[in-house]
């Protein structure tokens, strides 16, 4: 099985670890055990549990505790419509491992995370990409969504909010691509892993598995609850598609980890506390990100709407990789090519750091772009 290199990571990986100003970052801002253990209170509680844990497999489908929690951020689900998974791309592999065979139709928007097009590519897909637009908002135009499902589409692939714009589809525009996916007997598959973010705080985005019955969502615990390093996520849908993801999880996983399972029910528990700590560091940093562009002359972008990242035009007759390589070696600001999602002419900021960090990251950007 042949695979594309994956643009981002390997970005990431390479040059992430030397930055100065890291404002590629996709995390809200990451919490400490200490921070995640001062805002659920009781830790000598947890320690002495902690300390007691026997380390074997846990349970293997994931802790129902967990499972339990997990489903309750969605309104028409259960412990038996979740199954965990080493992190949001773990939980995107498995679902997408289950639901693709060689020859199926494959509708994905772009950009997005690579991994959602490339894997099923992998697999011997027919994978069609529906152009997101800026003078759309960053938002799929639904005539072209129709088109390229056609009659014999097997699944729509969904990333709301996205990354890397933070578009957001609302409600009715969600149901809108449910009938097109209904009509055409599809699934849909949408990588939710940004949702809970959203920049208005009216605003409360629905999952797809709440709008049908042929639909799967991921998400993790690495964006909204700031814990990334617990490498634990989640694929939610209906049970007969769970136990099709267990059989194939046998191949790849046991089971997640037991420590891991323990900090993130604790997160769970206290996820409202979580919540107030970070909503208003995005929104803050969003602002701050907004007043920035404007003030760029050779910068504009589409606003985004939810999550923790933005998708920038620069008006600068530089491919991306190099106008990023060049700030990087310039004074230590590090952002991710447009190339990496094959937009040429662009590129993604993190932006919900610490607010010191964005701060002086914009101005790093800032002065690199006096330069050119």
């Amino acid at each position: 099985m042949k695979i594309e290199p994956f643009g981002v990571e390997e970005w990431m990986n390479a040059y992430e670890e030397q930055a100065r100003f890291n404002v590629a970052e996709t995390c809200v801002e990451s919490l400490t055990v200490e921070e995640l253990l001062d805002l659920s209170g009781g830790r000598e509680s947890f320690l002495e549990e902690f300390l007691s844990r026997k380390l074997t497999y846990g349970e293997i489908p994931g802790s129902f505790d967990l499972r339990g929690h997990i489903s309750r951020l969605y309104d028409t689900q259960d412990e038996g419509n979740v199954l965990l998974a080493h992190g949001g791309i773990g939980a995107n592999f498995l679902a997408l491992f289950t639901l693709v065979e060689p020859r199926d139709r494959v509708v994905v928007v772009k950009p997005t995370y690579q991994q959602l097009y490339s894997v099923p590519k992998s697999f011997g897909a027919e994978v069609r990409m529906l152009g997101l637009r800026p003078e759309n908002d960053f938002l799929p135009d639904l005539d072209e969504l129709q088109k390229l499902v056609g009659d014999r589409c097997k699944l729509i692939v969904l990333n709301n909010p996205n990354n890397p714009t933070g578009a957001l589809m609302d409600s009715a525009f969600l149901r809108e691509a449910v009938r097109i996916a209904e009509r055409a007997g599809a699934w849909i598959l949408c990588d939710e892993v940004y949702r809970g973010l959203e920049h208005d705080p009216g605003e409360k985005t629905p999952s797809v598995v709440d709008l049908s019955e042929r639909a799967v969502a991921t998400g993790s615990l690495s964006k909204v609850f700031s814990l990334a390093g617990l490498r634990l996520g989640w694929v939610a849908g209906p049970k007969d598609f769970i136990r099709e993801c267990f059989s194939r999880r046998d191949y790849t996983t046991i089971s997640c980890g037991m420590i891991d399972e323990m900090l993130a029910i604790r997160a769970f528990s206290h996820r409202d506390r979580i919540r107030e700590r970070n909503l208003p560091l995005v929104r803050k940093n969003a602002s701050i990100l907004d007043r920035w562009v404007a003030a760029e002359k050779r910068l504009s972008y589409v606003r985004p709407r939810a999550g923790t990242t933005a998708f920038i035009h620069y008006d600068l007759p530089v491919p991306s990789e190099e106008f990023c390589k060049g700030l990087f070696d310039f004074n230590g600001a590090f952002i991710v090519p447009g190339k990496a999602f094959d937009f040429e002419g662009w590129f993604r900021v993190g932006y919900s750091c610490a607010t010191e960090t964005l701060e002086q990251g914009l101005a790093a950007i800032s002065s690199y772009i006096g330069t050119l």
